[in-house]
């Protein structure tokens, strides 16, 4: 669907910057470790972490391909949703600015790729 493709691409770039950075500095692990161990998820935390980021990717290769996108996306929204709801809310709204490592970013993804997910229901049903 090409009228998609600015957003496909850009959500795209969004999730392979975030996450192959995080595989290089040591993130992933320290988001596993650190922080999703200490909250109730060990000894799965680190597993957890790289399973998260590694859906980024695959998510980001689908979209550019624009294939399986609908799944990609639901897949991709619930995590982010999870990262709001674990991370992100008691932080409050903005990224920065207002605030630090609030919830603004995951909520713009989740509104794109809720967004592309209904371009491709609107295909189907025609």
């Amino acid at each position: 669907m090409s009228n998609t493709v600015i957003l496909r691409v850009a959500v795209a770039i969004i999730l392979l910057t975030h996450s192959v950075f995080a595989m290089f500095n040591n993130g992933i692990n320290d988001f596993g470790n650190f922080y999703l161990n200490q909250i109730g998820f060990a000894p799965l935390g680190v597993p957890l972490a790289w399973a998260i980021k590694l859906s980024h990717v695959v998510c980001a290769v689908l979209l550019l391909l624009n294939k399986f996108v609908k799944p990609a996306s639901v897949v991709t929204i619930l995590i982010l949703l999870m990262g709001i709801v674990l991370v992100h809310f008691k932080e409050g709204w903005f990224v920065v600015g207002g605030g630090r490592n609030g919830m603004e970013y995951n909520f713009l993804l989740i509104c794109v790729l809720f967004v592309l997910y209904h371009s491709y229901l609107i295909v189907e049903s025609s």
